[in-house]
């Protein structure tokens, strides 16, 4: 495996796209929007620029890792011995670029997707190649997350999974193999640290910052609203409303109406300037 592509120029697909160029494989970040491209073509190198700035990276390491980037808006560049998708938790969506993809790809080409809790063997069902499909779920930020849940779909093949802990642990990052279930371990276990947090402040017994304050301080590395808005809150939040519908609706995981305010309102967190707080203020 020499050539990666990464589809979806967000967070987390430009996260991954650096991570596989730092690994030394030659690797396209893709987006059907021309924006995106630019965006996260600019993001990307001005991270690297601070990380340089900072002693964390030498000025030859950022020139190899932009060396390995390749950034389009076209379709046809998508041609790799792995595909991985970090586009919009839309199954429709998702499903269409597969399929699209496979049209121009080997029949070898391994597909992966880095949804937060879409049922893999689901997805496999409508796209072409099954066995040739996974779940390759990061986390944020990929460049600094070493944990990889890679999720065995009921047709991935072993030679698949094999090969995606391969690539992994290529990347420098830490696989654990996972069953096809509602947000996998990480997203279903995790659940309750946002909701049961949600739920004090709808109920007025804290703020924001108490509940992040609090949990900071018992040991927890950042807390609940602090990781939403860094995750997104318009991808946690649809996170939250697929594992509550895939379980049959249990009234403990079901969704706070503060989760949906954020997102129609666009507060969707550090990446839109402002979500449970106003990062214009904090800087």
């Amino acid at each position: 495996m020499k050539n990666i592509c990464v589809c979806g120029a967000g967070t987390m697909g430009s996260g991954i796209a650096q991570v596989s160029a730092a690994a030394g494989f030659n690797t396209v970040l893709f987006d059907v929007a021309e924006a995106a491209v630019q965006k996260a073509e600019e993001k990307l190198r001005g991270d690297l620029a601070a990380l340089v700035g900072k002693g964390k990276l030498t000025e030859e390491k950022k020139d190899a890792i932009l060396s390995k980037l390749q950034f389009t808006a076209d379709t046809t560049q998508c041609k790799a011995d792995v595909i991985i998708e970090a586009i919009v938790e839309k199954p429709e969506i998702k499903i269409a670029l597969f399929n699209q993809l496979a049209d121009i790809n080997s029949p070898q080409t391994i597909f992966a997707s880095n949804t937060s809790s879409l049922s893999i063997s689901a997805l496999a069902k409508e796209i072409k190649n099954p066995e040739r499909f996974a779940g390759l779920h990061f986390f944020n930020p990929a460049p600094v997350m070493k944990l990889v849940e890679v999720v065995k779909g009921e047709r991935t093949s072993a030679e698949t999974m094999q090969r995606l802990l391969e690539l992994t642990k290529a990347f420098g990052k830490m696989p654990v193999v996972c069953k096809d279930s509602p947000g996998f371990v990480v997203n279903r276990v995790a659940r309750p640290y946002y909701i049961e947090a949600l739920r004090l402040v709808e109920e007025g017994k804290a703020d924001y910052a108490t509940v992040d304050r609090l949990l900071e301080g018992l040991g927890f590395k950042m807390g609940p609203f602090k990781l939403m808005d860094l995750i997104g809150n318009d991808v946690n939040y649809a996170v939250s409303c697929s594992v509550y519908e895939q379980l049959n609706k249990p009234e403990r995981l079901k969704p706070s109406y503060l989760q949906k305010e954020k997102v129609e309102a666009s507060h969707l967190g550090k990446k839109s300037g402002k979500g449970y707080y106003d990062y214009s203020l904090i800087g």
